[in-house]
């Protein structure tokens, strides 16, 4: 790798990791924690390409994108934030980024990605002989659109959701959202209108209802005004109700309205079993977007149990705070009702809560008037790993619309394996590490340093009977 590349982080031990892998890398690093300072090496033309923070003390790194970008067409801006949130994905893609990670990212990832953004720059074309210059747009997105969104997450799975909504906004193909009810299919597809080209237009959720009598379609069109279309549980519709959503896309003008579609159900299989016109499916498939269920990424459950517990505390109520043991237990729920049932039960447990500490027991008491908990892992009883495996890597795959995942992943797969496995046979062990590494078939060396590589918390475990 060569070239310079401008680091901005207000962490300390951030900039210190990236110069020294930069610097092993063959690259020269200048590292700052001020926005003020990395913006006067862009404008006396330092730099290949830039790796900022989002929120720093003096700003944010958002912001400073535009002002980048006008300043020296063509230099490559690496986005890290921890703000997980769906809006600094679309922000980021807003302000023609080159590439997004959240944080905490894996640094063999991040140095690839450093490694083709100055390779981009290397090949592009040189700014200083008449190359446009970008234009920031009229309209930028504001944070405080999405203050209530819970669409927040630092899970791969929900970073390859954000990536995915980023580049689909601004286009005009057809979206199908699909996934479990509760995981905010909804909400997706306000996200997507509300950040693209199309958000001072009509939001419009239709019903069957709004597609009854001759009237109703264009009375649909009508209310959108060239805006969005959703058709919310597109699979519950009748025949009929499906007829009329193909004539009328049929008849699509100028100034057409977006179509987007959501869907619990599988509509393939609907289909396939004659529930469901084949010309309307391919119609609304332009995009799928599939929103994983809460069971499939359980490590944003703390994350979403801080923004559930921020909220209540907006609305006038107590703050609250769930002990450790308490989480482990929210974490272990399936919650079939998925984000939803997570928002309301967290809710009540605010309420009923006697104490600032949300304690296991009350946890309990919740729970244990909702629905009876389900398999982590999906599929029928009997059902092999290997097949369990091959059904999540593939809707990993599917949710880059096409696109291939970031490199690293066999990496980024076997971590993931690696990490369950290895505190499920220190708590089979009773944390005992000789034993452990017995029963894994590892030598104990080989064990401590993938604890230690996993950040694996060893604490004093019960043995599983």
């Amino acid at each position: 790798m060569d070239g310079t590349v401008l680091v901005a982080d207000d962490d300390r031990t951030i900039r210190t990791v990236l110069t020294q892998a930069l610097t092993r890398a063959g690259c020269k690093v200048h590292a700052t924690s001020s926005l003020m300072t990395l913006m006067r090496w862009v404008e006396e033309g330092k730099g290949d390409l830039v790796i900022s923070d989002v929120i720093m003390p003096d700003g944010n790194g958002l912001e400073m994108l535009p002002k980048i970008g006008m300043e020296r067409p063509g230099l490559p801006v690496i986005v890290i934030s921890a703000q997980n949130t769906i809006m600094t994905a679309i922000q980021a893609a807003e302000a023609e980024a080159y590439d997004y990670l959240p944080k905490p990212f894996d640094l063999p990832d991040l140095m690839k990605r450093a490694a083709r953004a100055l390779e981009s720059k290397r090949r592009a074309p040189s700014a200083t002989g008449g190359a446009p210059v970008p234009t920031p747009r009229s309209e930028p997105i504001a944070a405080e659109n999405t203050d209530d969104l819970p669409l927040v997450g630092r899970t791969p799975q929900m970073q390859a959701l954000y990536r995915l909504v980023a580049r689909v906004m601004n286009t005009d193909l057809a979206v199908l959202i699909t996934g479990e009810s509760g995981t905010g299919k909804s909400l997706i597809a306000k996200a997507i209108h509300d950040f693209s080209d199309r958000r001072n237009s009509p939001f419009v959720t239709a019903t069957a209802a709004d597609l009854a009598g001759m009237d109703g379609p264009s009375e649909l069109l009508a209310r959108a005004k060239g805006g969005s279309i959703l058709f919310d549980e597109v699979g519950d519709l009748d025949a009929e109700a499906q007829a009329r959503i193909v004539r009328m896309l049929d008849g699509f003008g100028d100034n057409s309205p977006r179509i987007m579609a959501s869907s619990q159900t599988d509509l393939m299989a609907r289909m396939e079993a004659g529930h469901f016109r084949q010309d309307l499916f391919y119609r609304l498939g332009g995009v799928t977007v599939n929103v994983p269920s809460l069971r499939e990424r359980v490590d944003d459950i703390p994350l979403l149990a801080d923004h559930f517990l921020a909220r209540a505390e907006r609305d006038g109520l107590t703050l609250r705070r769930f002990a450790d043991d308490a989480m482990e237990l929210v974490r272990a729920y399936s919650w079939p009702g998925n984000v939803r049932q997570l928002e309301n039960t967290i809710r009540r447990l605010v309420v009923t809560s006697s104490e600032e500490v949300i304690s296991r027991a009350e946890v309990e008491s919740v729970l244990g008037s909702q629905p009876e908990i389900e398999p982590l892992v999906g599929g029928g009883e009997g059902e092999k790993l290997s097949s369990s495996v091959n059904k999540h890597l593939r809707r990993y795959f599917d949710l880059h619309g096409g696109v291939l995942p970031p490199p690293g992943l066999y990496s980024r797969i076997l971590r993931e394996v690696e990490m369950p496995l290895i505190e499920i046979a220190l708590d089979a062990t009773g944390g005992n590490q000789a034993k452990c590494a017995d029963l894994l078939g590892i030598n104990r060396n080989t064990l401590r340093k993938k604890i230690t590589d996993l950040d694996i918390r060893v604490t004093r475990r019960r043995k599983l009977m």
